[in-house]
This record gives structure tokens, C-alpha cells and sequence, in this order.
């Protein structure tokens, strides 16, 4: 609805009022030709101290105007008459009350439909003006000289004004934001999340601070760029709403700094993570799978883990610049990447890669080989073969790193990298995390590579020592094995021997050298080879352990239990000799299972102990089960827990020989278990 006498314009809105006005308090003053007041506004009281009934009438002259200054007002007013020039001007009034006021006059001539002439006063007090002027001329430059950028907006969020800072920041001069809205100015900017917080503001008036965005624009339309931008609404003294004001800072620097900073934790972490889980046993090929796990997909989204053959082998390995690389692939882990991991080497295969393959030169030179942005031809020098560089292709390979596993002054082998699904290409920060993780994983994997050499020559000298013996003998049907440690820790000193004695006698013995490794296996293979020799003298079982005793006493302070038993076919008789091993189980038809009572006896090695022979009877189809602490000791179970289960599983029907072994190993023994084990199951053989 317009004001009454003031018609709206077709096609126009009706609008509020302003309230700068009502901020300066302008008093309206209408004087005939004789200087006489004919009309006088609410303001004009509020300024001069007179209500309108007093003023109305009276000579302007003598109620607005200090009297030091009436001939000059007087002439002044004249002029404006007489000439129609309008005048301004500062000059002190006296109010009603008797004070002084500087007051800002406008003067100007009217005239009427009638030809008469008038004269219209504004006036406001000068220093609500000056404080309005100074207010305005801050605010100007203030927005003009800022560094921040900053924009008013209407109600349609549509540019009304920005300043030169916004016009650097965006990239585009201010006339083209004006009438534009934020989406066609700066469209490559998250702009919906950009207008729902403006429309937001404008709702609510709750104003929007530090609310970040991330984009591009005109300014620098390659490079992505962040910015913080404040909004808040602005109204008028009447409350009407006018528009958004914001301010736009860039924090690209800061952003930058956050994602390095960010990066810089999260490989950080990655180091640590790889402290934690690489290296955990001593296996070779579990050590490679853990470090090919630590890398995906956090650092590629394909590692592989290959060692030089001769490495593998024990041999030191050096490759001339035209020899080619016999690897072995430890491990290789793929993350969404079918593709690429049907074209890497299957884990355990050895395969050749020429002399002009990357990863040969990563391994020969003993320097990282990067390929940022992988290019068609260079996915030969990548893949093994062409089969496999298809695949490469067909997976969408763009980016590829390879960095040698250096241990010691020598080059093992590479870790290689790849990247698919992740587009962002290896940069220097991967290659310094991919050299960091290799460091660290390549000490574990020389670790776990010689333990396994060793472990794998302590295991073909324990092999070797063990004895080979006929399925019958003596009138024993006699069954055996042995089972090596898990592979954390070394190769135990187990045995086990089934010896022929005169007059169809023959001789079991079980026994546990204590440690582990070469040592414990020489020294097994020499408690063998002495026990073998007194056996053959038919010592009585103890008096042959107590000859043991002295024998291990002057081996370098080794400790040894045993079990010797010597089965007499006639007599239907085994006499047993126990040196603190666990006792053996005897087996007879319609009873159940028993741990024979033996006297426990001290270890070989300590010397100045008697031993004692206990004889027990072993009827036709009897069975005597000998083994070592390996099958039924766990950190986890008290021990007479898992001896009642030993003799669990060894009660039911008779079973052959060979899947009892195979039962009692497959159920009792830990994979992780710390101690090798060896099994002797002996049955006596029904004689016809």
C-alpha cells in the first residue's frame, strides 16, 4: 500500500521506509515570505524546545537564531528569496531552554500552485552529521583499503556492492558481480552449501562465522584454493531487512598447512602402525604379508613384496646392468584391484624380469624408481610381461613407486606400489613414507630370512639325527613323530630312538634336550649316538641313564629328561628308567588308558641323582606311548589338564598306530606352540 497522496509507480513494490532519517532527527521548517513559521515538524520541536502552538506564527528569525547572528541569518534568507539558490550552512541556535546548539541548515525556495513563494528549512544537529560523516567515511575506506574481502548482497542474494579486496580474491571486477548471484559469479565453489547458510542468516539473523569453503575461481582457476566467509544480516533502524553484509578471507596458506600437517600424522601413524605389526614372528613370508598389509591401502592400492632369489637362498646378490632379477614374490596385497592382482606374481613364485624392468633397477642400483604419472609405454617396464601390463592397463595403474628393502649394506629385494583407485599421483612425501617403511621392514625381514636359514639348518640337522627304523621290530609294532616348533622360535632338541637289543629285545627311548637351535641338535644327536652305544651293552635301564648323567654333565652344562624302556618279548615284561621326562601311557585292551608310576628321576646334566628301574607287564596288543612335553605342556592349561586329555583321546576302540600319531599331534599340539615334539607309540605284537 503507497503513502496517502503518493501514488506507486506500475510495476513497483511498496517499500519501507529508510530509517537514516530517524538517525540524523531532521527537522522540517516551512517559512512564508515574511520569514514567518507556517509549518513546523515534531523534529523541529525536539531541536528547538518549542512546540508547534508556540511556533507556528512567530519570525523564525527570533526563535531559531542566537542573536549575534540574526543580521547575517536575515540576509541570508533574503538571498535565497530573492534568487532561488539554495544555501547550507553551520551556525548556532538558541533553544527555548536558553542553550546553544550548533546545528546544519538547508535552505531552499518553494513555490506553490499559486505563485506564492516560500522558504523550506532542514536542519540536524552538527554533531549527529559529523558523527554520521565520520561513520560513513570509515566505513568507505575502511571497505575500500581492507585486505579481507567483503560484499553486501540483497534479499534476492544477488551482488549489491564489493571491494576491491573481493575483486582480487574472485578474479572478477565489481561491476560484473553486481546483479549477479554467488552461483554465476563463482560457480566452480561449493555454492549450495554457500546459499543455504545465506539463506539461513536472512531467515534467522543468526549470523554465520568462519563457515570454510574450498574451490576455484577466475583469480586462480588451476589451483584449489580455501577461504573463510562470515555472513550476517543487515536491517535498517526500523528493523526492515536490507540484505546480507559477508567477508571472504583467504586461508589457502593455513588449509595447505593443515594438510600437510594432517598428512604428516597420518604417516606418522602409518610408521607407527608399522612398528606394531611388522615383524611380530620370525616367519619370512608372514613378516612380507604384514608389511604389504601396513601399505594398503593407506599408502597404494597394490604392494607387492619380492626378495632377490639368492637372497632368499643366503647368497649375496649384485646385478650387472645387463642381467636380469630372479625374484621371488613374498607377498601381495590389492585393495579393490582384481585386475592388477591377477597381474602381479602369485606369492611364492620365482620370476624373472629383465634387465630393462623398473623393479630390476630398483634392485640393482639400490635407489627408489618413481613413476608419477604412468604413461601407456611405460607399463612394459612395469609388468613382467605383456599379459600382465594389459592387466595393469585394464585396472587403471596411474601412478607407480618402487623402493629397495635395504638391510645391513644390502639390497634384498623391492617394495612396489602402485596406485588405481587413489587418483592423487606418489609424490615426494610417499616416496620419504615408502623409504621409512621399507627401512624399518627390511630389518625384519633380513631378521626372519636368516632365522629361517638357521632354523631350516638346525631342522635338517635334527632330521638327520632322528632315526629311521622298521615298522616291526622285536616284536614291537612301533610308530613315530616328530613335530619342529612354530616358526617364532628356534628348532628344539627332541628325539626319539627304537634300538634292537639281543635276544629280540628292543629298546624305546624318548628324550628333551632343554634349549633350542643347533646347539640343543648336536647336543641331541651326541645323547643319541651315547645312548645307542650303552644300549647295545644291555645295561639295566638305570644304570645306563645314570651313565647319560655323567655324559651330558660334560656338555656344556646341557640339561636332558629322557624316558629308556626296554620291552623283553618273553618275558612280557618292560623295565623303564625315567630322568624327570613325563611318564609314559600304557594301553590295554578293556581298561582305560594309565600314566605309568614311575619314579620321576632328575634331568641328565645334574648330576650325583640315582636312578631307579620300574618293571611293568605288556601283554600281546598292549600299547606304550612315550613322548616329549612339546605335545601336551601350553602357557594356557595346567598340566594335569592336558594329560587327562591326552588319555582322553588315547581311550576307544584300537586304532592303527600311524593315525594315532596323527590324532594326538593334530589335537594336542599348539600351531604357536614354543617346543617341538617326539612321539613313540609302541604295540606288542601277538605271537602266533
Amino acid at each position: 500500500m503507497s503513502a496517502p497522496g503518493f501514488p506507486v509507480a506500475e510495476g513497483e513494490e511498496s517499500v519501507g521506509p529508510s530509517g537514516l532519517l530517524d538517525v540524523l532527527r531532521v527537522a522540517s521548517v516551512v517559512l512564508d515570505a515574511r520569514g514567518h513559521i507556517v509549518l513546523w515538524s515534531p523534529q523541529a520541536e525536539e531541536l528547538f524546545g518549542y512546540p508547534a502552538r508556540e511556533a507556528l506564527g512567530q519570525y523564525a528569525a527570533r526563535i531559531m537564531v542566537h542573536e549575534e547572528h540574526l543580521d547575517l541569518v536575515v540576509k541570508l534568507f533574503a538571498d535565497v528569496m530573492l534568487t532561488g539558490q539554495s544555501w547550507a550552512g553551520a551556525f548556532p541556535i538558541r533553544r527555548k531552554d536558553g542553550s546553544t546548539r550548533l546545528v546544519e541548515f538547508r535552505n531552499m525556495r518553494l513555490l506553490d500552485d499559486h505563485g506564492d513563494v516560500y522558504a523550506l528549512g532542514l536542519c540536524a544537529d552538527r554533531s549527529t552529521v559529523r558523527r554520521l560523516e565520520r561513520d560513513v567515511a570509515l566505513s568507505t575506506q575502511v571497505i575500500a583499503q581492507s585486505p579481507v574481502g567483503l560484499a553486501v548482497l540483497d534479499t534476492d542474494l544477488r551482488y549489491v556492492s564489493v571491494n576491491p579486496a573481493l575483486e582480487r580474491l574472485n578474479g572478477v571486477p565489481a561491476a560484473e558481480h553486481i546483479g549477479r548471484s554467488v552461483r554465476e559469479v563463482l560457480p566452480l565453489l561449493d555454492v549450495d552449501a554457500i546459499e543455504s547458510a545465506m539463506r539461513q542468516v536472512l531467515e534467522t539473523g543468526r549470523p554465520v562465522v568462519d563457515h570454510k569453503t574450498v574451490g576455484r575461481t577466475p583469480a586462480d582457476p588451476e589451483d584449489e584454493r580455501a577461504w573463510v566467509i562470515s555472513l550476517y544480516r543487515l536491517a535498517d533502524a526500523t528493523g526492515t531487512v536490507l540484505g546480507l553484509a559477508g567477508s571472504v578471507v583467504d586461508v589457502t596458506e593455513q588449509h595447505r598447512a593443515g594438510i600437510e600437517a594432517e598428512a604428516a600424522r597420518r604417516r606418522l601413524a602409518l610408521i607407527a602402525d608399522a612398528s606394531a605389526r611388522i615383524g611380530t614372528t620370525l616367519e619370512l613370508d608372514r613378516t612380507a604379508r604384514e608389511l604389504a598389509d601396513v601399505a594398503v591401502p593407506e599408502l597404494a592400492d597394490i604392494a607387492a613384496v619380492d626378495l632377490l632369489e639368492a637372497v632368499v637362498e643366503g647368497r649375496r646378490s649384485s646385478l650387472g646392468p645387463s642381467e636380469s632379477a630372479v625374484i621371488r614374490a613374498l607377498a601381495v596385497e590389492a585393495h579393490d584391484a582384481p585386475e592388477a592382482l591377477r597381474a602381479a606374481d602369485p606369492p611364492g613364485q620365482v620370476a624373472r624380469y629383465g634387465p630393462d624392468r623398473l623393479v630390476t633397477e630398483c634392485v640393482r642400483t639400490g635407489r627408489p624408481v618413481m613413476v608419477a604419472e604412468v604413461e601407456p609405454a611405460d607399463l612394459p617396464r612395469i609388468a613382467r610381461s605383456p599379459e600382465s601390463a594389459e592387466l595393469l592397463a585394464r585396472a587403471g595403474v596411474h601412478s607407480y613407486l618402487a623402493v629397495p628393502l635395504i638391510a645391513r649394506g644390502e639390497v634384498l629385494g623391492a617394495l612396489d606400489l602402485k596406485r588405481t583407485r587413489n587418483p592423487v599421483p606418489f609424490g615426494e612425501d610417499d616416496l620419504l613414507l615408502a623409504r621409512e617403511l621399507a627401512a624399518r621392514a627390511a630389518v625384519q625381514i633380513d631378521n626372519a630370512r636368516w632365522y629361517q636359514n638357521a632354523r631350516d639348518t638346525a631342522l635338517t640337522l635334527q632330521r638327520s639325527l632322528l632315526p629311521s627304523h622298521p615298522p616291526v621290530t622285536g616284536g614291537l609294532e612301533v610308530a613315530s613323530r616328530y613335530q619342529p616348533a612354530g616358526a617364532t622360535t628356534e628348532v628344539g632338541g627332541d628325539w626319539f630312538d627304537v634300538i634292537p637289543l639281543d635276544g629280540g629285545k628292543t629298546a624305546l627311548v624318548v628324550g628333551d634336550v632343554m634349549g633350542s637351535g643347533i646347539n640343543a641338535a648336536a647336543t641331541m644327536g651326541r645323547l643319541r649316538t651315547a645312548t645307542n652305544t650303552l644300549a647295545s651293552l644291555d645295561l639295566d635301564p638305570a644304570r645306563l641313564l645314570e651313565h647319560l648323567d655323567r655324559i651330558t654333565e660334560g656338555l656344556d652344562h646341557s640339561i636332558a629328561t629322557c624316558v629308556y624302556a626296554v620291552h623283553d618279548p618273553e618275558l612280557r615284561q618292560c623295565r623303564i628308567a625315567n630322568a624327570g621326562h613325563l611318564p609314559p601311557v600304557r594301553l590295554r585292551a578293556g581298561r582305560p588308558p594309565e600314566l605309568l608310576e614311575l619314579p620321576t628321576g632328575a634331568p641328565l646334566g645334574v648330576g650325583g641323582v640315582a636312578f631307579s628301574t620300574t618293571t611293568v607287564d605288556l601283554e600281546p596288543g598292549d600299547r606304550l606311548v612315550l613322548y616329549t612335553d612339546g605335545l601336551v605342556e601350553t602357557r594356557q592349561h595346567p598340566l594335569d589338564e592336558r594329560l587327562d586329555a591326552l588319555l582322553a583321546l588315547l581311550d576307544g576302540p584300537d586304532r592303527p598306530l600311524e593315525e594315532v600319531c596323527d590324532l594326538l599331534l593334530r589335537t594336542l599340539h599348539q600351531p604357536d606352540n614354543s617346543d617341538d615334539v617326539a612321539l613313540l607309540i609302541a604295540r606288542v605284537q601277538k605271537t602266533s
